[in-house]
């Protein structure tokens, strides 16, 4: 089944098989999509752009060099920009997206992040590796 699930006004969240049917996309208005995998195609609209984060479904990726740009990259990000605990960031989530569910490697790299944040001098937490895309 295709489906976007609204975390907020402007944060979607998808299936690589919603965030390839470009009739959804244009619908829900989509500008910009953050491709976590390896080899999923981006969608094929000129106005929506991206940045890929090239990992696998695996407890053991390291996703936690990752957050900062990804999270730049969204406006409306929930933990960074809105201060959420990460309790209450991932029970957003699940709301708007019931079959979400967070590896135990990400969720113990996304708890590792949350008290970065929580440190009044936070380290430069800037990423490598990400592949910006403008298709």
């Amino acid at each position: 089944m295709l489906q976007l699930s609204k975390v907020t006004t402007s944060l979607l969240i998808s299936n690589a098989r919603a965030a390839r049917d470009e009739d959804l996309l244009t619908r829900e208005g989509v500008t910009f999509c953050v491709n976590v995998t390896r080899q999923q195609p981006f969608p094929g609209l000129p106005q929506v752009r991206g940045i890929r984060v090239p990992v696998f479904d695996d407890p053991a990726e390291d996703l936690y060099r990752y957050f900062e740009e990804c999270s730049d990259a969204i406006e409306e990000a929930l933990m960074r920009h809105r201060k959420l605990p990460l309790k209450e960031a991932f029970e957003t989530v699940k709301a708007a997206r019931p079959v979400a569910e967070p590896n135990a490697g990400f969720w113990s790299q996304l708890q590792r992040y949350e008290e970065a944040l929580q440190r009044p001098e936070q380290p430069d937490l800037l990423s490598k590796g990400l592949t910006n895309s403008n298709v």
